[in-house]
């Protein structure tokens, strides 16, 4: 007979998760609280538009082909992708942006029109990107984090001073155009931690960058999920919407099942890909392995102000994704991480996939995602969301020297409350646990439970970290933890 997983979660790494234990002969149902799969990754419809709520960028295509290989499948048979051309665009100042293009020679050659001579460190800078990457994406990071040795290679080892240095020590090392660095030190946002905290062999998120671009799913990312739960439900993983996890049982010191909209399942064993905090939540207190004390020590990649914005009209000049550095950095970054409240000048992101993809605003309208990071568990309210989208879309309009908010048809936001109402999210982070020095492979929360037998977990807030292709990665090395401890 079977064994029976029971899943808790419907985002990438429980989705992953469920394609290879369903691979390995595991009866596998996933219970998702929402009415619809994806977690953070889902799909907002309205009026003919059609938003992503979490993740825009589609980065490290390798790690999604090296995903749908391991089922002999490709990317391409559940999504087309589209390489964006430019990648992305960084405002400065009014008339003032750099273009990241589509290949490493035109992104040299942007360096240098910014300024003379930094082509040269440039190239000097992805070479040991690309290095890095080689490393850590292809092999480091497909390591469980069980044991510090994981991370000696005789290739870490020859890099073991980037592990104490800083991103932000080794960039204006080499440049110093702020400009530039600024650029240079904006990949490792994805990894939820200031550049300066940040360790310098993190570099290789600057190679996947502009070594690999940036991508785009025709329809949205959600095609990615959907995509993958296509696999998963050829493999026979059964995925239950509207299900809402309220207790893990434990017997014996042993994980026996679920509690579901307040039904008991039994299950032999039992993985969260829910928030960590909140899957430790479910367990009786003794069985818990991580205090609120070691909680509230951790340092959390931010939350976020999100706004779905339809507008009745093309924008000009606009590119899929656009960074707007027009403030100060570092103050927003204090606001975030040393002295938490709302930054008066934020930095903010602008998504408009509707100059990609025809299928994703009505003819003739434009769809945009506005982002701006904040700190976890920062007040939220209506007045502060109108606000802030007040200042970001003033400041919007004069950068790109068009008017737009009388064209505005519709805004949703999505902010600190609805991080925590919609995934539990402790705090209410959007990206989980930041990847700092003391926070990195087996200094991450454990992907299997040390008090309870046959319970697992998976996600951004464990190993290897946070974003996409870390996720579909975590799914993986907890299946084969759970396939290695076969009971």
């Amino acid at each position: 007979m079977k064994q029976k997983i029971s899943i808790i979660g419907s985002g990438f790494a429980s989705l992953a998760a469920s394609c290879y234990l369903a691979k390995e002969g595991y009866d596998i149902t996933i219970y998702e609280k929402n009415a619809e799969i994806g977690g953070r990754a889902r799909q907002l419809k309205r009026d003919g538009f059609t938003f992503d709520i979490g993740p825009t960028w589609y980065w490290m295509p390798d790690v999604f082909e090296r995903f749908f290989a391991d089922f002999g499948k490709k990317p391409e048979d559940f999504y087309t992708l589209i390489k964006l051309d430019p990648a992305y665009r960084v405002y400065f100042q009014k008339g003032h942006f750099i273009s990241i293009e589509d290949s490493l020679e035109k992104i040299y050659a942007a360096f240098e029109k910014e300024e003379p001579g930094s082509s040269k460190p440039l190239k000097k800078f992805i070479k040991e990107a690309q290095e890095n990457y080689d490393i850590a994406i292809k092999d480091v990071v497909y390591r469980p984090g069980v044991s510090p040795l994981e991370l000696v290679t005789p290739q870490t080892a020859a890099r073991i001073g980037q592990f104490f240095s800083t991103i932000s020590k080794k960039v204006r090392k080499e440049f110093s155009n702020e400009n530039l660095i600024k650029i240079l030190e904006f990949p490792v946002l994805f990894l939820g931690a200031k550049p300066t905290n940040t360790p310098s062999f993190y570099s290789f998120m600057n190679y996947a960058d502009f070594g690999l671009g940036t991508w785009h799913p025709k329809g949205g990312m959600y095609e990615v999920i959907r995509g993958i739960q296509s696999l998963a439900e050829s493999l026979g993983v059964k995925i239950k919407t509207n299900c809402n996890v309220s207790k893990i049982k434990v017997e014996n010191g042993t994980a026996k099942g679920l509690y579901v909209n307040d039904e008991f399942i039994a299950s032999d064993i039992v993985l969260s890909g829910a928030d960590y905090h909140h899957s430790e939540q479910l367990l009786p207190q003794e069985h818990r392995q991580y205090s609120e004390k070691y909680w509230e020590s951790r340092t959390f990649a931010p939350s976020s102000l999100l706004f779905y914005v339809g507008f009745d009209k093309k924008l000009k000049d606009t590119v899929h994704h656009s960074l707007f550095f027009d403030t100060d950095f570092d103050v927003h970054a204090q606001n975030i991480y040393d002295a938490p409240k709302w930054p008066e000048n934020p930095l903010f992101y602008a998504s408009f996939p509707s100059v990609t993809d025809d299928n994703v605003a009505p003819k003739g309208n434009e769809a945009g995602i506005f982002l701006i990071p904040l700190a976890p568990d920062i007040e939220d309210t209506p007045e502060l969301r109108n606000k802030y989208f007040e200042k970001i879309i003033t400041r919007f309009e004069n950068i790109t020297n068009q008017s737009v908010k009388n064209n505005i048809i519709f805004k949703e936001s999505f902010c600190v409350n609805d991080f925590k109402e919609a995934y539990n999210s402790y705090k209410g982070n959007a990206y989980g646990l930041a990847n700092t020095l003391l926070q990195t492979a087996f200094l991450r929360p454990k992907l299997k439970s040390k008090k309870v037998k046959n319970l697992f977990f998976a996600g951004q807030l464990t190993v290897p970290g946070p974003g996409v292709p870390p996720s579909l990665i975590s799914g993986k090395l907890t299946a084969g933890l759970i396939t290695k401890n076969k009971i």
